[in-house]
């Protein structure tokens, strides 16, 4: 559903021409942010997170005081950076403990796209490359486990965790690799969810224990409209709940700093996700 090798074009279509004059004005991801209503007062904190293949840098944000369910989110190609930062902690201030992981910690730390969301999609793609369904796998089993251990995580509760971009696929095998812990997984405009071959993400939904939110963006869609189909009819053979829509933005809508942000669109996603939390992770 969607091929990096398409950005630049996509971006004739979608690219929002007020974030350059945003940027210049030196307003940041957090001032394109909508305020939460009743935000509860976080906690946040860089953490670093020993698993099978080093460390990894990370940002972990919970409210101030008692346990919660858990969130562990997979950011898009550009990585972790303040937009996903900022989103960390308005999901927190939703009353969520927040986990934002760097995907490309054995390559690097964060910062991993040196301009951000306006990084060129070939300096980058590199970094996306080196990651497999296995370190999707063992990544995802170490991530949660370590949420697991945090005061701040509530471990009789399921946990989240949603995907960006290249995030998608990374989401589907977190939820296969943990399936016991992941009770809720979001993917939003994320790429390669259904493909030929025996590593599709799609085929692991059988081992999955999840309610599901795929928001697809309307250009991914038309590059393989037969995908959402294929997705709807294996969450349904899967006995899953699943919620699958095409939303009229384009490829990458929902991070506040990308060139194609749409806030409208991504404001509607972010709700969709907080009611499958709120139903998922009660």
């Amino acid at each position: 559903m969607c091929d990096q090798d398409h950005f630049e074009e996509d971006l004739k279509k979608y690219s929002r021409r007020d974030l350059g004059t945003l940027a210049a004005a030196g307003l940041g991801a957090a001032m394109m942010l909508p305020r939460v209503a009743n935000a509860a007062e976080v906690n946040e904190q860089d953490v670093s997170i020993t698993t099978p293949d080093g460390t990894c840098d990370a940002y972990f944000v919970a409210p101030q005081s008692g346990a919660h369910a858990a969130v562990l989110i997979w950011p898009d190609i550009f990585g972790l950076r303040p937009a996903f930062r900022e989103m960390g902690k308005r999901l927190a201030e939703s009353g969520y403990s927040v986990l934002v992981v760097n995907p490309f910690y054995r390559q690097q730390a964060a910062p991993t796209a040196k301009d951000g969301a306006n990084t060129s999609i070939s300096d980058v793609r590199s970094l996306a490359r080196a990651l497999t369904p296995e370190t999707h796998m063992t990544d995802a089993k170490a991530f949660v486990g370590w949420l697991d251990r945090q005061p701040q995580v509530d471990t009789n509760k399921k946990v989240g965790t949603t995907g960006y971009c290249m995030g998608g696929p990374i989401v589907f095998r977190t939820a296969a690799a943990v399936a016991d812990r992941i009770g809720a997984a979001a993917t939003f405009h994320g790429g390669g969810l259904v493909k030929d071959g025996d590593d599709s993400p799609h085929l692991l939904i059988p081992q999955m224990k999840a309610d599901f939110l795929i928001a697809i963006a309307e250009n991914d869609d038309a590059r393989d409209a037969e995908a959402k189909t294929v997705l709807k009819k294996s969450f349904a053979d899967a006995g899953l709940d699943a919620e699958i829509e095409v939303y009229p933005a384009g490829h990458g809508w929902c991070p506040p700093d990308t060139r194609v942000h749409n806030p409208e669109q991504a404001e509607k996603a972010w709700a969709r996700m907080l009611a499958l939390f709120e139903k998922a992770l009660a």
